[in-house]
């Protein structure tokens, strides 16, 4: 077995892992909006993330008071409109937690091939998970 060297403490603790994005929902409405700059109204927001009118507002509010979000309400053809907008602290906190996942994921991707997987050990086949 591979032990890490002295010094090391911590080295997987990922604190870079945002608990606010972290959410499956929060990231979700996220990437939405950050793939979408110019903002979208509620209803796009609540389709793309297939969230329910509810938990959609729920997270929003989190992230609103996070101020990763700004959220304007008008209207359009005489109907109330919400429309949902990253802020650019709300992107540059995001693609911070990306930066983080990302080495998740470039740690994991270390697992020698010769080593089995815990999965293998356990004498399952990938096509049985």
């Amino acid at each position: 077995m591979k032990h890490e060297p002295r010094g090391s403490e911590g080295r997987f603790a990922y604190e870079g892992l945002d608990r606010v994005i972290h959410e499956r929902a929060r990231l979700s409405v996220l990437t939405c909006l950050i793939t979408n700059p110019k903002g979208l109204i509620f209803n796009d927001l609540k389709q793309l993330c297939s969230l329910t009118d509810g938990n959609l507002s729920r997270h929003l509010s989190v992230l609103e008071a996070e101020h990763m979000v700004e959220i304007t309400k008008g209207h359009e053809q005489n109907r109330p409109q919400t429309f949902c907008r990253i802020t650019k602290a709300g992107r540059e906190r995001f693609l911070e937690y990306l930066s983080t996942l990302e080495q998740v994921v470039a740690d994991a991707a270390k697992v020698s091939k010769d080593e089995p997987s815990p999965r293998l050990m356990r004498g399952l086949t990938p096509s049985k998970a």
